[in-house]
């Protein structure tokens, strides 16, 4: 009798073929690690205005840039799960449906959970969450209509996010907290293009080398625009309190500026196009540490605020303090230590935890729907 595959192949085999084998994407892994690492940095570290004279401030480019990266990529990876280059069928759409709302109920608890730690970050799970949410009405649409409905988002919902911004909804009480239930930090009506143009770059044929590279010349042709137009003309944050122009007209990170949404929206796009270049050559095996972080982006998104607040509690009575936490330099500690835990994770176990626990219960509250034509099994 031949043995059950997972007995022939071995269990560290199956490992390393779950992170390293055709299902997976190695540059839509690494793109998600450098995201996670780029969030990790513009948290804990000290970070200035960004001048391309001075490469000790290049660091700021992960201000902003890094959880577009990330909304963008959650595009990518919808997209993937349902159908790829074509969407799935309506039977099917309707369980994928169903299972990313209640991927989006889990993330938003496990945000308000994080937020409860009290450390001094924006956590992006709960706008993570609602996002999740809107792509349920975007997962049958083809590619040009996604690319085109983000477009169109980028350059009209900045001037509507000024309006919504200074509704009074938010001079209220409780807005604080609304802020954070929703995640206002990265709002979800201007960032639901990011996640269009991920979802649209999955149906396009995220694989193909040929749409890579259009990635990566259309990214760059828009973060060169964006920010050639605010260096030309002047914008900056002194202008955003002057006017309403001033306040759409800014590239200014996490400003929701139309050309903040252009510039950064491209820059993810042309890292996530130049990521699945790079790992078409032998650089994929050198990045396999950043690719097992991109693995499991959620465990270690979490790991990093837990780490933190304990950390915080332990060496300071308390998570608030954002600037004696970043003075004893906690960078380079807490990312060694996730990407060393995440690659021996990937390795020896398989699956991020939560990413296993997300999965799981998604697919338990919703079952999958058996294939048509086929009849059910007689009891």
């Amino acid at each position: 009798m031949a043995a059950a595959p997972g007995v022939t192949a071995g269990w560290l085999p199956t490992r390393w073929d779950r992170l390293n084998g055709p299902q997976r994407i190695a540059g839509v892994d690494l793109a998600r690690g450098m995201a996670v690492i780029g969030m990790l940095a513009a948290h804990l570290l000290w970070i200035g205005d960004f001048s391309f004279a001075d490469p000790g401030s290049w660091v700021a480019v992960v201000d902003g840039r890094s959880s577009i990266l990330f909304a963008t990529l959650a595009g990518v990876s919808i997209g993937l799960v349902t159908g790829g280059r074509t969407p799935l069928p309506p039977a099917q759409r309707r369980t994928a449906r169903l299972r990313l709302a209640v991927r989006a109920a889990l993330l938003w608890v496990l945000g308000l959970l994080l937020i409860a730690t009290g450390v001094p970050v924006y956590v992006i799970l709960p706008a993570y969450a609602i996002l999740f949410l809107l792509a349920t009405l975007l997962i049958s649409l083809p590619a040009r209509t996604l690319l085109i409905l983000a477009a169109a988002l980028a350059l009209v919902m900045p001037f509507v996010q000024v309006l919504l911004d200074e509704l009074p909804i938010w001079q209220a009480p409780l807005s604080p907290l609304l802020g954070y239930a929703v995640g206002w930090h990265y709002p979800f009506p201007v960032w639901i293009a990011f996640l269009a143009a991920g979802l649209g770059v999955a149906r396009a044929g995220i694989r193909r080398t040929d749409v890579q590279v259009r990635m990566l010349a259309a990214g760059a042709g828009l973060a060169v625009l964006a920010y050639g137009a605010e260096a030309l003309t002047g914008a900056g944050p002194q202008g955003e309190s002057a006017s309403f122009w001033g306040a759409v007209w800014t590239a200014r990170p996490h400003s929701s500026g139309v050309l903040e949404v252009i510039g950064s929206g491209g820059f993810a796009l042309a890292v996530i196009a130049l990521c699945l270049l790079v790992c078409r050559t032998a650089v994929r095996w050198v990045v396999l540490p950043l690719r097992a972080v991109g693995a499991m982006p959620l465990t270690a998104y979490t790991a990093q605020l837990l780490v933190w607040a304990i950390a915080a509690i332990v060496l300071f009575g308390q998570t608030g303090d954002l600037a004696a936490f970043r003075d004893i330099e906690p960078f380079w500690p807490i990312t060694l230590g996730i990407v060393i835990g995440a690659t021996a994770w990937a390795l020896l176990v398989g699956r991020g935890p939560l990413e296993w626990i997300v999965e799981r219960a998604s697919t338990l509250a919703v079952p999958a729907v058996p294939p048509a034509g086929t009849r059910p099994p007689a009891r």
